[in-house]
């Protein structure tokens, strides 16, 4: 490599840095809590690829959650860096990320957060307001992705009209409205029962085979089940990368009967 022209180590150096969408290394976070620091995480180091679909998993407390915010420019870390398209996020000013985190990623939430008293054309529409684009250019695209997740019919109803899985389907709209590079998924099928979740898997899964870059975030290994890769964090330490070589297809998975999720107390 040391006679190698500089132009073509160049090359080769921005080829790898492209095969990876972000890139964490040593990234950490800390809470001070009182006259305590608590770690949250504690060195974290991964890089995910363009087109992968990767789910992060581990109990209460292991840092999963913390991870998700630094990744969709919730939070900043303590120390470490966060690489998003080559760039490094984490150093950039609050506005910047702001920028970054309404126009290249797109969130999904467990309790949906749509807006009680507007149809899920406008829900879908609504990072389209806010980020300046014509009433009648956003309800366009909003009705686009709606028909992608299957929700072509159901333009108009609002939330209470909607099923837990069809308002998770309005949910995955929202946040595919701005062409987004990075799809957060923070446990999505939590709040769904068991049939309903796979298929809004089968909507992750999907779009993932279309070329969208997709993070899970779950407890659930049955979710994890639907994703190619899987990173397990463990006391702020990410402890285990898995890949599948198959992954579990929630289109053909077999019939579920419906098992309500249990209050929690």
């Amino acid at each position: 490599m040391g006679d190698e022209p500089v132009n073509t180590i160049s090359r080769r150096l921005i080829t790898a840095m492209a095969q990876y969408l972000f890139e964490t290394i040593d990234l950490k976070k800390a809470y001070r809590i009182g006259s305590q620091e608590v770690s949250a995480l504690r060195g974290v180091s991964t890089a995910v690829h363009r087109g992968e679909f990767t789910a992060v998993m581990g109990p209460s407390g292991s840092g999963k959650s913390t991870f998700m915010n630094l990744l969709g420019c919730l939070d900043t870390p303590t120390s470490g860096q966060y690489l998003l398209e080559g760039v490094a996020v984490s150093a950039l000013p609050a506005p910047h990320r702001a920028r970054i985190r309404n126009r290249r990623i797109g969130f999904v939430f467990q309790s949906f957060n749509l807006l009680p008293r507007t149809s899920a054309l406008e829900n879908t529409a609504l990072p389209l307001r806010y980020a300046g684009i014509a009433r009648s250019k956003r309800l366009e695209r909003a009705e686009e992705v709606l028909g992608w997740v299957g929700m072509a019919d159901r333009l108009e109803h609002h939330p209470s009209q909607l099923s837990g899985g069809q308002q998770q389907r309005v949910a995955i709209a929202r946040a595919l409205v701005n062409d987004p590079v990075l799809i957060l998924a923070d446990e999505p099928t939590g709040a769904l029962d068991t049939r309903t979740g796979i298929e809004v898997m089968s909507v992750f899964q999907d779009l993932n085979r279309s070329g969208m870059t997709v993070v899970v975030v779950t407890h659930d290994p049955e979710v994890a089940n639907f994703t190619q890769r899987t990173l397990l964090f463990r006391d702020g330490l990410l402890v285990g990368d898995r890949r599948s070589v198959k992954p579990a297809d929630a289109r053909t998975h077999p019939p579920l009967p419906v098992v309500e999720k249990e209050a929690a107390g």
